[in-house]
């Protein structure tokens, strides 16, 4: 019997709010966990609707001092700031990382793909979409994954999910992206 592997050092990263008619950058927060304890915050940005998601979240980890501890990688969603649909492949390559993709609920694929295929670039990210597969039911939410097992996943979704149904890294991630640009947190994760 093999063992399996556990992951205690996870960063969750979550866009902030920005207005429907907004066309610049939009901040990105990830939360650096080790068990139930936070650790420290990342604070990035990245073009809205763009497709500099996966590189800016590489840089953001990689020049960061949690870069030799994080194990798994977490996201609220696929795509940031809009339609700036995250590279998760890339992103898994390049650190050598799991990447956990996490959503409250199962999201309306065809919605998403008849939206992106209207947009300039829309196709290359509905592939990339396509290629992560279906969302799977884990513990209390959806998810999609590259590095990592359905049982790791539902593992990892359990372990660090304290209020909720969202895990930590992911829910706090959140809080602090309402906070910069509200002024305080607001909504659910």
């Amino acid at each position: 019997m093999t063992m399996m592997r556990r992951f205690s050092n996870v960063i969750g990263f979550d866009d902030a709010p920005f207005p429907a008619k907004y066309t610049g950058c939009v901040k990105v927060v990830g939360t650096v966990y080790a068990k139930s304890q936070l650790n420290g915050i990342l604070i990035g940005a990245v073009r809205r609707d763009g497709t500099d998601a996966a590189k800016k979240l590489i840089a953001l980890i990689s020049q960061s001092k949690f870069a030799r501890s994080v194990q798994l990688i977490m996201l609220q969603g696929i795509a940031l700031a809009g339609f700036n649909v995250v590279d998760v492949f890339s992103l898994h390559e390049q650190l050598k990382l799991p990447v956990l993709v996490v959503s409250r609920k199962r999201p309306d694929m065809a919605a998403i793909g008849a939206a992106l295929l209207k947009m300039r670039g829309g196709p290359k990210k509905w592939a990339l979409i396509e290629k992560l597969g279906p969302m799977e039911a884990a513990a209390s939410v959806y998810v999609q994954r590259v590095g990592l097992t359905l049982e790791q996943a539902i593992e990892v979704v359990k372990k660090f999910t304290t209020t909720g149904h969202i895990p930590e890294p992911l829910r706090v991630a959140h809080l602090i992206a309402g906070a910069i640009i509200n002024g305080q947190s607001s909504g659910r994760a």
